[in-house]
């Protein structure tokens, strides 16, 4: 196996160079005769955001190294440059100055999270504690997101906070005293659970939460590394069965060095290639295995995904390793109830691959993917459509065919300005006849902005 580099002529390489039409791009994607080789995928998202904001509130200076390029991460950074916190980003590494739990200054206009639901909800959990007034907005997709999940528990912890119609971005946070409280979310969200642990760290006395469902667990991780007591216990009794996660208001957190590990859940996408193109071995090295986010490849595996973990360690309270996958027939299957919350991220994914297995894939259960960057929902019944799959779609999911249905086919992809839809629907077309173009292709930027350069780089196109 070996890496094929991108032909900018329009030779071997499978993403042709960009075409620009009235300032949108596009990538048009051929049918892979292999598929194959070794890579890197970029620094994790989530653990990204959660180091920049820990690190500034830590005392004393936190090298990030491998932080995600992502635009949702640079959106965190300039919020935080944005409460006079200084960063300097070097090649493979950001420097954070953190002063300690005081030491944010009150912002002279209001926090842009653009289009980083995570930056704005765990943001507005550490604002809630300050000794000053802000105001955290957005672009038009996140200004439409619901945010009354996290403003209640804050609330309860004796925030102040004000939202578009009790729901929506802008939100205005008057920093407030807050107490700890004992919570138990009603949906499974690990940005609502930070959200509360973030508040918690400037609360009197223990903030509780109870998760019926695990849900990834890098803030904890996190705030131990950086000194906070944070335990998690198991809990068994009445109707709080599940898991107690219990912070200590008001620690000392105190700044590091941190490795962030490869991205699992951009990773997956390259994985789905594998499993869509015949004869195809792959090896993704140092991908972050932490166990809340690992449910995906446990649930590939029983589907029939030849998928290995290799050169397992821990860094940073992280499990890291290599992921091996070959090319193997998939069955199908279907994700719902608890399975749901443990591989959303993913799920994108697996709808695309559904033309691809010999069951079909059928997503219930995920009513959360309407209120994601698009409604997931409907832009993944919409294009799948498009390259001639059968989908049946309905409120909390889709029902995708199986191979027997018919081999996709090459179609116009619109993503809706959805990095996830974006990605998903060019590892989809990999597997299909003719040419597919995806429209508005930058809009991978928010996650992956090297995602084309490295399909590229592993792909051998047919005939």
């Amino acid at each position: 196996m070996k890496r094929i580099l991108l032909d900018t002529d329009g030779g071997r390489g499978v993403v042709s160079p960009r075409v620009l039409l009235f300032g949108v791009m596009k990538k048009r994607i051929s049918p892979a005769k292999a598929f194959g080789g070794v890579l890197l995928v970029p620094g994790d998202k989530s653990i990204s955001h959660r180091y920049a904001i820990l690190a500034s509130l830590a005392e004393g200076s936190s090298e990030i190294f491998n932080f995600s390029a992502a635009a949702d991460c640079t959106s965190t950074l300039a919020c935080l440059r944005g409460l006079g916190v200084k960063i300097e980003e070097k090649a493979g590494s950001v420097v954070i100055e953190g002063k300690g739990l005081g030491g944010w200054k009150a912002p002279r206009k209001a926090l842009d999270a653009e289009n980083s639901g995570t930056t704005m909800r765990l943001l507005v959990g550490a604002l809630a504690g300050q000794g000053f007034s802000s105001e955290l907005t957005g672009d038009k997709s996140l200004r439409r997101r619901p945010m009354r999940r996290v403003i209640e528990p804050l609330r309860k912890m004796g925030a102040e906070i004000r939202a578009r119609d009790d729901e929506f971005a802008p939100l205005e946070i008057q920093g407030a005293k807050l107490h700890g409280i004992e919570y138990a979310p009603k949906v499974a969200s690990a940005q609502l659970k930070s959200a509360v642990l973030l508040a918690g760290l400037f609360a009197d006395g223990e903030t509780v939460i109870h998760e019926p469902v695990r849900t990834r667990d890098h803030t904890e991780i996190a705030l131990r590394e950086l000194g906070a007591t944070v335990e998690l216990v198991a809990v068994r009794n009445g109707d709080r069965n599940g898991n107690a996660i219990r912070l200590q208001g008001r620690p000392k957190l105190v700044g590091r060095p941190l490795g962030v590990p490869g991205d699992l859940s951009a990773a997956v996408f390259f994985l789905g290639a594998a499993l869509a193109v015949p004869g195809t071995e792959l090896t993704i090295q140092s991908v972050g295995l932490n166990p809340t986010r690992t449910a995906i490849l446990d649930l590939l595996v029983s589907m029939g995904a030849a998928i290995s973990v290799i050169a397992v360690a821990t860094r940073n309270g992280e499990l890291v390793g290599d992921i091996n996958v070959r090319h193997a027939p998939l069955r199908g299957g279907k994700v719902s109830g608890a399975m749901v919350a443990r591989v959303i991220d993913e799920l994108p994914m697996l709808a695309a691959l559904g033309p691809y297995t010999e069951e079909g894939i059928e997503i219930r259960d995920a009513q959360e993917l309407r209120v994601k960057e698009s409604d997931r929902i409907a832009a993944m019944a919409e294009n799948l459509r498009l390259m001639g799959a059968h989908v049946e779609e309905f409120p909390d999911g889709l029902r995708v065919a199986g191979r027997s249905a018919g081999r996709l086919h090459g179609a116009t992809i619109d993503p809706h300005d959805d990095h996830r839809i974006a990605m998903a629907f060019s590892i989809a077309a990999l597997g299909a006849e003719r040419e597919t173009v995806i429209r508005d292709a930058e809009c991978v930027g928010i996650s992956f902005p090297g995602f084309y350069d490295l399909l590229a780089g592993l792909v051998k196109l047919g005939a």
